[in-house]
């Protein structure tokens, strides 16, 4: 059994939750359970439920009680995937104390430095990631392989789409919404489970705009446009890689080195930071067609079956 430890919340976003759905397809596939352990969160839960997956509601950030040790009994654990960023070496000890082996992903804190395989996919400016056995770079990202159907050709950007992730925790859709009305362009919103800013969204829309929530496949929805306003999440990387043009604003700091990353690609154009928007870029032409094909040419959508290739080698 596979333990997939995630934490999902309007705070931390639900890209952690969604990587962790791709990653447990993967591991099925090749015939592996799997279990997900997660925080109390009832979008994360809805998601959850909708898709047929077992959960437990685990007290993630507490560092004292010693939790751990009861799924790893109840469910017979082998192996414990943490997707949660910077996890505690008080965590990570109980983890291992329990006989499971450790596993991470993009993870910064003292924890990681415990794990037998830390998958560190996203750039990170410079940090040197900590584990046993690291898996470096974007070949490791683990994206939704059946977004590659939605691969085509784009030329223009004649119809845009904004998603600022699931739970766009400080409502970027809103300052979007204002350079989008300021540059007269049109575009469809998407709003995800978890975002909560509906208030100061609604006095900024107008005809220009069409505003959807909870659709079924963001990556349908994505396929129907020619350029997208995303955060610097895994949606960007999903974007890219389906030959979907980005204007790619960050809205963590640790976004910022994805952003930089695919802009040096020419796969998005970097848009700015949350609070700090280039309204230049809105309005000036994109080279949509070279974007399209560098997305494509820099990301693949094999990651997951490389990083389940170690993961069932622990």
């Amino acid at each position: 059994m596979y333990a997939l430890c995630v934490e999902a919340s309007h705070v931390r976003g639900m890209g952690h939750l969604f990587r962790g759905l791709v990653l447990a397809s993967a591991l099925e596939r090749r015939g592996a359970a799997v279990r997900f352990l997660v925080n109390d969160e009832p979008a994360a839960a809805g998601i959850l439920r909708a898709r047929g997956r077992a959960f437990d509601v685990v007290p993630l950030h507490d560092l004292e009680r010693g939790w751990e040790a009861a799924p790893v009994r109840r469910h017979g654990v082998r192996v414990w995937v943490n997707d949660r960023l910077q996890t505690d070496a008080r965590h990570a000890r109980r983890v291992l104390e329990t006989g499971a082996k450790l596993a991470t992903f993009d993870d910064y804190g003292p924890g990681a430095a415990l794990a037998s395989l830390h998958v560190a996919a996203l750039p990170a400016g410079g940090l040197a990631p900590a584990g046993s056995r690291v898996l470096l770079g974007l070949r490791y990202l683990l994206l939704d392989p059946t977004i590659e159907r939605y691969r085509r050709q784009r030329k223009r950007a004649t119809r845009t789409i904004v998603t600022m992730g699931g739970s766009d925790t400080h409502g970027i859709t809103i300052d979007v919404a204002k350079v989008l009305r300021e540059c007269a362009m049109e575009a469809t919103i998407v709003l995800g489970p978890a975002f909560r800013h509906e208030a100061q969204l609604a006095p900024l829309l107008n005809a220009s705009f069409t505003v959807k929530r909870n659709v079924p496949s963001l990556a349908a929805e994505l396929a129907e446009h020619d350029l997208a306003v995303t955060a610097g999440g895994i949606t960007l990387y999903e974007a890219c890689a389906s030959g979907l043009p980005c204007i790619a604003i960050a809205a963590e700091l640790w976004e910022r080195n994805s952003v930089e990353a695919l802009a040096i690609l020419g796969a998005c154009a970097d848009g700015g930071d949350r609070g700090r928007i280039d309204r230049a870029v809105f309005q000036r032409p994109l080279p949509i067609e070279a974007m399209r094909s560098a997305g494509m040419q820099a990301l693949d959508f094999a990651g997951a079956e490389r990083v389940v290739d170690d993961l069932l080698s622990l």
